[in-house]
């Protein structure tokens, strides 16, 4: 069964535009305010995961962490078989050793430790290395997308994916979602799958370009609506797979993997749309301030 796809995508942009614009100004004014919930891995601390032989509930371990002296601002994952411990700050290998002696003498004495500590400069140079990474994977990609297609290709290709990336973290800064390496992860592979959709549209863009007349916006917004149409199936497919298996490991997968795979899914909803009505559109209006060479002849003929 085929579908109809002919649609007026790049007049329809306006609303996406309007969307993705109020998306990021209160992404924007909740990082100023409240910046990003970073997990262990961006930030100084200590995490034990406790895995237990009997069930244990977070007010014992609560109790027992007062005892020890080591009871404030810790964050709690539970779980059946596994209970996560976050502590904000780096615990010492005496104040561990302590946890777990007493740990075992009165919860579980069957339980074991995995114990993973960052340090102030750790945290900072992994976050560093993250904002590197995403920074020169757009590099590469503006470079790739410049020498295969055209400037205004790249320029509009970047745009996209740094909407993509930046709307993920918008998303994660406004409903105080924990950042960590995974979520990193997550937004090289968004940037991955939304490039490649972008690059799909817009190889169809220059090979229907050849053969149209190309006089005014409206020719290539009818260029661009075209294509789009006509690659319209395929990116919906290789999205909609994709989705699928990412909210399968969000419902069906471990702690380890959740903010990853909410990452993934919410990611993918932008992507979907932005190399459409974002990265398509914003070609069409760089394109329509370019000089055609016969609008230029013809002045020049004109004159003499």
């Amino acid at each position: 069964m085929r579908f109809n796809w002919d649609y007026k995508y790049v007049k329809m942009s306006k609303w996406f535009y309007t969307f993705s614009i109020i998306v990021t100004l209160l992404g924007i004014l909740s990082l100023s305010i409240f910046g990003l919930n970073y997990g262990v891995d961006f930030r100084s601390g200590s995490n034990v995961d406790v895995n237990l032989t009997k069930v244990v509930t977070q007010k014992q371990i609560q109790t027992l962490l007062d005892k020890n002296g080591i009871g404030k601002e810790v964050d709690y994952t539970p779980g059946k078989e596994r209970f996560g411990i976050r502590f904000s700050q780096v615990l010492t290998d005496q104040q561990v050793n302590d946890f777990k002696t007493s740990f075992n003498k009165e919860l579980d004495p069957k339980a074991s430790f995995e114990v993973n500590t960052v340090d102030t400069e750790m945290a900072q140079e992994l976050e560093r290395n993250a904002i590197w990474a995403v920074l020169l994977a757009s590099v590469a990609i503006a470079i790739y997308i410049s020498i295969r297609f055209e400037w205004r290709f790249a320029v509009a290709a970047i745009v996209s994916l740094l909407h993509d990336a930046f709307l993920v973290i918008s998303i994660f800064s406004i409903f105080r979602l924990e950042v960590d390496l995974t979520f990193i992860t997550a937004i090289l592979t968004i940037v991955g799958f939304s490039i490649n959709d972008t690059v799909v549209i817009f190889d169809r863009i220059r090979e229907n370009l050849r053969f149209a007349k190309k006089k005014s916006r409206a020719d290539l917004e009818q260029v661009v609506d075209h294509s789009i149409a006509q690659t319209m199936t395929r990116s919906l497919a290789t999205v909609f797979t994709v989705f699928i298996a990412s909210v399968c490991l969000f419902i069906f997968g471990g702690e380890s993997i959740r903010m990853f795979s909410l990452a993934m899914v919410i990611g993918l909803l932008f992507g979907a749309y932005s190399s459409i009505f974002i990265a398509s559109p914003l070609w069409v209006a760089l394109k329509g301030k370019q000089k055609t060479p016969t609008a230029g002849g013809a002045a020049k003929t004109a004159k003499s």
